[in-house]
């Protein structure tokens, strides 16, 4: 199975983001993909950047909704399931959120992302209300997909939950800026994840200089082992394709025995030890 991750700059159009989107997810579809994924808040600038302001939210969309009406359509034309990450409205409150939508251009449900993080460059619990749906893995024509929204992905107990839910593959929409990291965590922190549960994970980034931000690319895809098996250039537009066997998913370490041999009633400590 073919995934495709698009890894694309956002400009102040959000129209001409939308329609470079199109352009990508067709490019996708005409490549064999089965599975087409964006990066985090793909089609808007980044706007927790900056701290939010009472009018912050004015971009915010309800799902189901206009953006996700575009590529639902395109869903059902090509028979191929996509995922998005879009700022969602919900009432008074906004989520960063990625819908997941199957090959017949169903939503099959919304991810919203559970752990917000307040910093230079991403204020962003002044833009979103911490997710209230969990760690969530969705039955696609593509596998059983589950998605962890970038902040989210630096906490192992979501990343575990997601493998206990039977995940194997784990979409990963990103923002993640030149020199937030360590040389070499940028990978090594997923390459961990998929180890120990046992799935491949896609890891879809921004890219491009924003008024804060320069935010990184090189996405990639990880498989059941840890080894990265595809990754995208630093700078530029680009669809990244990684061909994933999904039968290797049942036969890795952690599905054999990792998650066979757990022990979860010793890993809560009710008292501190002397």
């Amino acid at each position: 199975m073919k995934i495709a991750l698009v890894q694309q700059h956002a400009s102040p159009d959000r129209q001409d983001n939308i329609r470079r989107g199109i352009e990508a997810f067709r490019e996708a579809c005409r490549a064999g993909a089965g599975l087409v994924a964006f990066a985090e808040l793909g089609f808007l600038r980044f706007l927790p950047q900056y701290p939010a302001t009472p009018d912050s939210l004015a971009m915010a969309e309800p799902i189901p909704g206009p953006t996700t009406e575009i590529f639902s359509g395109l869903a059902r034309e090509h028979g191929v399931v996509c995922v998005l990450n879009l700022l969602e409205r919900d009432g008074d409150r906004a989520f960063d959120s990625s819908p997941v939508i199957d090959a017949d251009g169903r939503i099959l449900g919304i991810v919203r992302m559970v752990h917000i993080m307040d910093a230079p460059g991403f204020h962003e619990r002044g833009f979103y209300t911490p997710g209230d749906r969990g760690s969530l893995v969705f039955k696609t024509r593509a596998g059983r997909i589950g998605v962890a929204i970038c902040y989210d992905r630096h906490f192992p107990e979501y990343m575990r939950g997601l493998a206990l839910q039977g995940a194997e593959i784990v979409v990963v929409p990103q923002a993640g800026a030149v020199g937030e990291w360590t040389e070499g965590i940028f990978e090594a922190e997923l390459q961990i994840a998929a180890f120990q549960n046992g799935y491949f994970a896609a890891l879809a980034n921004r890219v491009g200089k924003e008024e804060v931000n320069h935010f990184a690319g090189e996405s990639y895809v990880v498989d059941p082992d840890g080894q990265v098996i595809a990754r995208a250039p630093k700078d530029g537009d680009c669809v990244l394709y990684s061909d994933c066997d999904l039968t290797r998913v049942a036969h890795s370490f952690a599905k054999r025995h990792f998650l066979k041999d757990r022990r979860p009633e010793f890993y809560r400590t009710n008292r501190l030890l002397d």
